[in-house]
């Protein structure tokens, strides 16, 4: 088993009692981390998974600054730095509709709770790393924001401009500051605990699967393990500026009614 040099390290995934989240922080705690958990109204599944991962949990709306510096502040009080930061909070609104159909408060809501919290994140963890010379930013993006998705324009819209933009100018604005690297991780079709409860059947299986070389949907973990590819130095350290899509080798989304 390949060592990734990452026990010991303090790493904060933010959306980490969600479905993804969960697998992220279950799986960096395998390797020695001690993980924080941060999340804004999953306060039960938080604690629960501290409880399980010897965590440590922390609350914040990380649409507003001054929450997303405390939280920040708090975290660093309590344990000196952040080594790696996973930015995996964001929101999918449920309903799909076209663009002639979505209203100014939907838009500004899926882009505040996607790329904003994003960019919020990233600008404290990164004033973090410029002071301790080192770091790893794991940006979560989406394939809706590589292959865009019918229904959701303003989700794949927020995804893309992390994964385009923000992702390529973050990764040259850090090299002047340390050994510092950005990349981002782009899931596919995942089951996750609340896409089962919202029901997924044979038919939205099939045309999920459709364009993918490996005619299956991507675990939580799956994700979770290129994240910790991804953030440790052993593996990666010669990494920056990526998108890698953990979606199956998918090549693009069917369009249906």
């Amino acid at each position: 088993m390949m060592d990734t040099g990452l026990n010991g390290s303090i790493v904060l995934v933010t959306g980490g009692a969600g479905g993804i989240g969960q697998a992220i922080c279950k799986e960096f705690a395998a390797e020695g981390a001690k993980v924080i958990i941060h999340y804004n109204n999953s306060e039960e599944n938080a604690n629960s998974l501290a409880d399980e991962i010897d965590g440590f949990t922390t609350k914040a709306n990380l649409t507003n600054e001054k929450e997303t510096i405390s939280m920040f502040e708090g975290i660093i009080s309590r344990y000196g730095k952040i080594d790696i930061c996973i930015a995996n909070a964001g929101y999918y609104p449920l309903e799909a509709s076209p663009l002639w159909e979505i209203d100014l408060d939907r838009w500004n809501s899926t882009i505040q709770n996607n790329l904003n919290v994003t960019v919020n994140t990233a600008k404290q963890f990164l004033l973090n790393a410029k002071n301790i010379g080192t770091g790893s930013l794991i940006l979560i993006g989406s394939t809706a924001g590589i292959y865009g998705e019918a229904g959701h324009s303003d989700y794949a819209a927020a995804k893309g401009a992390i994964t385009t933009g923000l992702l390529m100018s973050l990764k040259n604005e850090v090299a002047t500051i340390g050994n510092i690297r950005v990349n981002a991780v782009a899931p596919g079709w995942t089951i996750t605990p609340k896409k089962v409860e919202h029901g997924i059947n044979e038919n939205t299986i099939n045309l999920a699967t459709a364009t993918m070389a490996l005619k299956k949907l991507a675990t939580p973990e799956d994700v979770a393990r290129v994240c910790v590819s991804l953030s440790s130095d052993i593996i990666s350290g010669h990494v920056t500026g990526q998108v890698i899509e953990v979606a199956g080798g998918m090549e693009g989304r069917l369009i249906y009614s």
